[in-house]
């Protein structure tokens, strides 16, 4: 059965990178409430983002485990306070907290990445209610696990995709043309959310995508800034692209239809 994640949305899907920082815009980050909402001004529906937890314990949305890129301040962002972190991001578009940002956006779907331990069951009881419109996912397949179960504890059902480790063995698999192995380990999937290449090493294949297909997954490609690029990709099949330019990635897909 097709998690609601992915019902009545156009394919391909354009999944907005950190959200959308234009162009032409003054004093707004990545992962910001400003470039969420310009993510969805820009015409996706889906939001791309991750997850960390503040000194209160408060889930964040933020990339980076400190705040020495996006704000030149070094400190881990797991040693700051919720309301002082609101005040640093007061002029960069607004600190986005999970709960905030699932009651603000009610009609986005969001693509959440658990980067820290500590915010992983947070996330599945934050998302628990809202898992129709959610897509939890991590590098670490153990805090995926662990945000999944929090969830699942609370009645929700978020949609997934494959962690490394779920990966790995998936294009070991592939690789050993053993695509009834590959399906064993797709199971309970919903997605592939995968680079072109790895240091070099080719990831995305034909045969993966017809091996995820096979298996009701989808494959989405990150993170895909060129137009031209991005239809390359979704005449290759390829599901969805993540990209830092939203509104480039619904241009070309409104061109492509």
């Amino acid at each position: 059965m097709t998690h609601p994640w992915f019902l009545g949305e156009e394919v391909p899907r354009v999944l907005a990178h950190r959200g959308f920082v234009p162009l032409d815009s003054e004093n707004v980050v990545e992962n910001s409430v400003a470039a969420l909402a310009a993510a969805r001004a820009a015409g996706t529906v889906y939001l791309e983002s991750d997850c960390h937890v503040t000194a209160d314990g408060d889930v964040v949305l933020f990339h980076d485990d400190d705040l020495r890129r996006v704000t030149g301040d070094p400190r881990p962002i797991a040693t700051v306070r919720t309301r002082e972190l609101a005040d640093i991001m007061s002029t960069r578009g607004g600190l986005a907290t999970l709960p905030d940002v699932l009651h603000a956006f009610p009609d986005a779907r969001f693509n959440l990445d658990v980067k820290a331990d500590a915010a992983a069951a947070a996330v599945g009881t934050l998302t628990a209610r809202e898992s129709h419109r959610v897509l939890l996912t991590s590098f670490s397949d153990a805090r995926r696990d662990i945000a999944l179960a929090a969830s699942r504890a609370r009645g929700g059902e978020p949609a997934t995709s494959a962690g490394t480790r779920t990966l790995a063995r998936v294009l070991a698999a592939v690789t050993a043309r053993l695509p009834r192995l590959a399906a064993r380990h797709l199971s309970g999937v919903d997605a592939l959310q995968i680079p072109e290449r790895h240091r070099g090493i080719r990831v995305l294949s034909r045969r993966l995508i017809d091996v995820a297909h096979s298996a009701g997954v989808e494959v989405h490609v990150w993170t895909v800034n060129d137009p031209e690029r991005m239809r390359r990709l979704w005449e290759t099949g390829v599901d969805g692209v993540v990209t830092d330019r939203a509104d480039i990635g619904v241009a070309a897909r409104a061109a492509r239809l």
